[in-house]
């Protein structure tokens, strides 16, 4: 790949990591990634026990009450997902739209995507909503992006301005937040003020493409590489992997809102980061990547097993911030 363009700004932090994350990152790798072999292997049973198990995984009723699932309808447009605060009202204030990783086959996990969230909400005093976007293998694509794009259309409707849409995503999600600003920008729809995407899965074209899938497989400590393809073919089940709605390195970046990559440099998605972060680049879209050293796959969500992700999270409202101002005065109202 060539460097990274000139319109791009890249960092790579470093940090000597915590005694605690080193023995949770041991425990994950020896653990969770385990884990997710075998649920990845199994057969519907297995991954529906997966789907309901994940979704109660409630840290307390009061979080519960404060992402508040339901039916959300404008002008005949319905999303059924998690609302925190009134995303769907012209407050005035930034609203996050959350897509939720899982390898397509999970749902958002409260004792990490909600509480992500709610602190990401806290700091920017945002609202948000996280579509319960249809899942595969019962639902392959388009279902889940459908669902997204719904969404999104519904913050719309609402009459919320789409330069105070943050539009974010980790992993799968990120695969869906990228698929869906290409039909934003082909429907002709506005662009959201700004977008946020964690370690994204771009090209499920190639499971072996990009040297990180191969140099990370052994150390990566959550994703374990060969059952993912389990998860790719449950999603796609014939569609075209070549497809930019699928795999989303392959579509144009002209117009794409001001985006930040967060990755880490152990995982075997890194180079999907990079890559779209130069894809973007070319295109001249305003770019931040952030690079992690030795952290796992979509870590800021991890703030509660990893201090070092509380970090990465603060530079991320930064980001969010300096955008949010940059187009609608925030800050100035605020004042």
């Amino acid at each position: 790949m060539n460097s990274i363009p000139y319109s791009t700004r890249f960092s790579v932090s470093t940090l000597d990591l915590s005694l605690r994350t080193r023995c949770r990152l041991f425990a994950m790798r020896w653990l969770i990634r385990p884990l997710m072999a075998f649920l990845l292997r199994g057969k519907r049973r297995r991954v529906t026990w997966a789907q309901v198990r994940t979704a109660g995984r409630w840290k307390n009723n009061a979080q519960r009450e404060r992402f508040a699932f339901g039916y959300y309808e404008s002008d005949g447009r319905v999303a059924a997902g998690h609302r925190f605060g009134d995303p769907f009202s012209e407050s005035g204030h930034p609203v996050i739209l959350w897509l939720h990783g899982g390898a397509f086959v999970l749902p958002a996990m409260p004792d990490a995507h909600f509480t992500f969230v709610e602190r990401l909400c806290d700091g920017l005093s945002a609202s948000a909503f996280l579509p319960d976007y249809r899942l595969a293998p019962a639902h392959p694509y388009p279902a889940g992006l459908d669902d997204c794009e719904a969404a999104y259309r519904l913050l719309l409707d609402s009459g919320v301005p789409p330069a105070s849409i943050v539009l974010g995503g980790e992993s799968a999600g990120g695969n869906l937040l990228v698929a869906l600003l290409h039909r934003i920008r082909r429907s002709g729809l506005p662009m959201p003020g700004c977008a946020v995407t964690l370690s994204p899965a771009l090209d499920l074209a190639r499971l072996h493409g990009a040297p990180s899938r191969s140099d990370n497989a052994s150390g990566d400590a959550m994703l374990p590489l060969v059952s993912l393809s389990h998860a790719v073919d449950w999603y796609l089940q014939g569609t075209d992997a070549n497809d930019p709605e699928v795999s989303p390195l392959f579509g144009v970046f002209n117009d794409f809102p001001p985006t930040l990559i967060v990755a880490s440099d152990a995982e075997i998605l890194r180079d999907d980061s990079l890559h779209f972060a130069h894809r973007l680049g070319v295109a001249g879209v305003t770019t931040e990547l952030a690079l992690w050293p030795d952290l796992p796959h979509a870590f800021p969500l991890l703030e509660d097993w990893l201090p070092e992700a509380s970090v990465a999270r603060e530079q991320i409202g930064v980001f969010i911030q300096e955008q949010l101002d940059d187009k609608n005065g925030y800050r100035e109202r605020a004042r």
